[in-house]
């Protein structure tokens, strides 16, 4: 299986992240990538770039090479209300918005079960993909989620930094892959990208999404088409279409 965009990429705009733009699609080219979304984090956390930085992404070229270049931002979770750290007027502008916890600005860290944070996410109607949920200190219902994510058009991220950095999570990416294929759950295969050569590396989270003959069909970003048409529906009702 191909994965030719990659929809979750860091900056040097996120201060623990060390590529530039121009560098990350230069890299994502030389991997015959199709496009790769810029989603630096949201404005609550330390590393994070201010909030001018997601207003002014428009400066940045929708094509670089070959490679197209979409909009985005990894919002940080705040609270079990499902509250994120990015306005809609800004939201609204973005071609992927990717909801995450991040324990550092997340105040209900110490919950046993965190089901209502990405209930409550998922309500909110300028977020596409529930970012990196594997991690075995945020348990939640992942039948619950997961079917509203599918009624909602929202896509879950399996993550392939994960399976490098956040080893502790990988049997729960598991346990959400093969729920996901049960239930019928579009995802998406993303690098978390903090490095431009890490940019297009899915490695481990593509096999073990083989081990469990996971469908190609429910893998949204295989293509730049199948994504832009899975997304198309619902961004044009926020009247913002992707490009």
């Amino acid at each position: 299986m191909n994965i030719l965009v990659d929809t979750h990429c860091h900056t040097i705009a996120s201060t623990h992240a060390y590529s530039t733009v121009k560098e990350l699609a230069e890299e994502a080219e030389k991997k015959g990538m199709e496009a790769i979304a810029i989603t630096d984090h949201a404005v609550e956390i330390p590393d994070a770039p201010h909030m001018w930085h997601f207003e002014n992404l428009k400066t940045i070229p929708r094509k670089i090479g070959n490679v197209k270049i979409l909009y985005g931002v990894e919002a940080n979770i705040l609270d079990l209300d499902g509250a994120i750290d990015m306005p809609d007027y800004i939201l609204k502008r973005l071609d992927i918005v990717i909801a995450s916890i991040h324990t550092p600005v997340y105040r209900d860290v110490g919950s046993d079960d965190h089901t209502s944070a990405y209930l409550g996410v998922l309500d909110n109607p300028y977020v596409d993909i529930l970012g990196h949920t594997g991690s075995p200190n945020l348990m939640y219902d992942h039948e619950a989620v997961l079917t509203k994510a599918k009624r909602l058009h929202k896509l879950i991220e399996i993550n392939a930094h994960s399976f490098i950095a956040r080893k502790s999570n990988i049997e729960n990416c598991r346990k959400i892959a093969l729920k996901c294929k049960e239930l019928g759950v579009g995802i998406v295969v993303n690098s978390d990208a903090h490095i431009c050569f890490d940019v297009g590396e899915f490695g481990s989270a593509k096999q073990m999404l083989s081990e469990i003959d996971f469908p190609e069909e429910l893998v949204m970003n295989t293509t730049l088409d199948k994504l832009q048409n899975y997304l198309k529906p619902r961004k044009t009702i926020l009247n913002g279409v992707c490009p």
